[in-house]
């Protein structure tokens, strides 16, 4: 059923362009994420890539670092139709050749980048291919001389590293950019972005860097990324995690349907069990939600075990089951559709949801 909850007003942006994706507060947050294969590993790194794309990854980012990988990156360019970004640190000239490989957008830290003239470079290339650059700063790998004048890697110092490159860009003519700041401690990177967002108008890159396992980096991330686009802030957003770059995918999703902002996929609800749950809802609900997996469709399914929230939480979704103590109550959108046994709730509502899709 459509959701009713309050509405987020997003920060005003212009827009960028990453290849065939607007970024701005005037369209939906992107879902982004990177490949952890070599590069090099063309074959290896189109299959991730595919995976990706299935689980609804919008623009992907490869690393780059070296000729090589450079040379990989135009062979999947050719493969891949998804914006991608090249991830360069340290040589500028990798940066170029990747704009020349048909990179959709940069990321660079200017910090580990160079001298202004190598920057400069950067910027006239991806200005001349068509190309938006982000300016990632990360609390890792801040300038010295901001850690010096504001005392150590604070939120103040990783807004003024991203404001200085900001107005490099701008001197030199460049306004296709897309901003971050990262760091792995949550705080400090919801303030560091805060203090960004009431500053310039570009749309924001959000992440906490580093975040960790899937279970405790899909937590963190959630506090972060949360905190910020439950107000306004956050134009697109990555789910940093240890291992397969899947679940990030799968994480970013979450985190947007749980603040109504976009929704793919089944969104399951389900109750925290106590003492007067009927039947293993446990299991049941982590049967559905596995079989449920690959289905794209927007729908919110209850699984609720018992009366008091039940029947109101399952009249809520668009498919909703209360178990009862003999029976489970069945609810169509919001409206009771029968009783069925407790060992066909499974099945019931996996064939509602499969069917549903197919007539979608």
């Amino acid at each position: 059923m459509e959701k009713q909850g309050l509405s987020t007003q997003r920060r005003k942006t212009r827009s960028v362009l990453v290849g065939s994706i607007l970024l701005g507060s005037e369209h939906p947050v992107a879902v982004q994420s990177m490949t952890n294969t070599r590069t090099q590993d063309v074959a290896a790194t189109l299959a991730q890539i595919a995976e990706l794309e299935a689980a609804g990854c919008e623009i992907i980012r490869l690393a780059v670092p070296d000729e090589d990988a450079v040379a990989a990156f135009s062979k999947i360019r050719q493969e891949v139709s998804l914006p991608l970004v090249a991830d360069i640190h340290f040589d500028y000239r990798l940066a170029i050749a990747a704009l020349e490989a048909g990179a959709d957008k940069v990321r660079i830290n200017p910090g580990n980048i160079g001298s202004e003239e190598r920057v400069k470079a950067v910027l006239d290339a991806a200005k001349s291919h068509g190309a938006a650059v982000r300016i990632g700063v990360n609390a890792g790998s801040l300038e010295k001389d901001l850690i010096t004048q504001f005392g150590g890697i604070t939120a103040e110092a990783l807004a003024a590293s991203a404001l200085r490159h900001i107005a490099f860009a701008e001197k030199t003519g460049f306004v296709d950019l897309v901003l971050s700041v990262k760091a792995s401690d949550v705080l400090l990177m919801i303030a560091a972005t805060e203090k960004l967002a009431g500053t310039v108008d570009y749309p924001l890159h959000l992440g906490v860097t580093e975040a960790g396992t899937p279970h405790t980096g899909a937590i963190r991330s959630a506090v972060g990324l949360g905190a910020l686009l439950s107000r306004g802030i956050g134009d697109t957003i990555r789910v940093s995690l240890t291992g397969d770059p899947v679940k990030e995918v799968k994480a970013a999703w979450h985190i947007l349907s749980a603040l109504h902002l976009r929704q793919r996929g089944v969104t399951l609800i389900s109750c925290p069990t106590c003492g007067r749950t009927h039947g293993e809802l446990a299991a049941m609900a982590s049967a559905v939600e596995q079989a449920l997996a690959g289905i794209t469709r927007s729908l919110t399914v209850a699984i609720m075990g018992c009366e008091v929230n039940g029947p109101g939480e399952a009249r809520e979704a668009d498919l909703g089951i209360a178990l009862g103590k003999d029976c489970a109550l069945l609810f169509k959108k919001g409206r009771p559709a029968g009783k069925i046994a407790p060992e066909e709730v499974v099945e019931t509502l996996v064939d509602l949801v499969r069917n549903w899709q197919d007539k979608s």
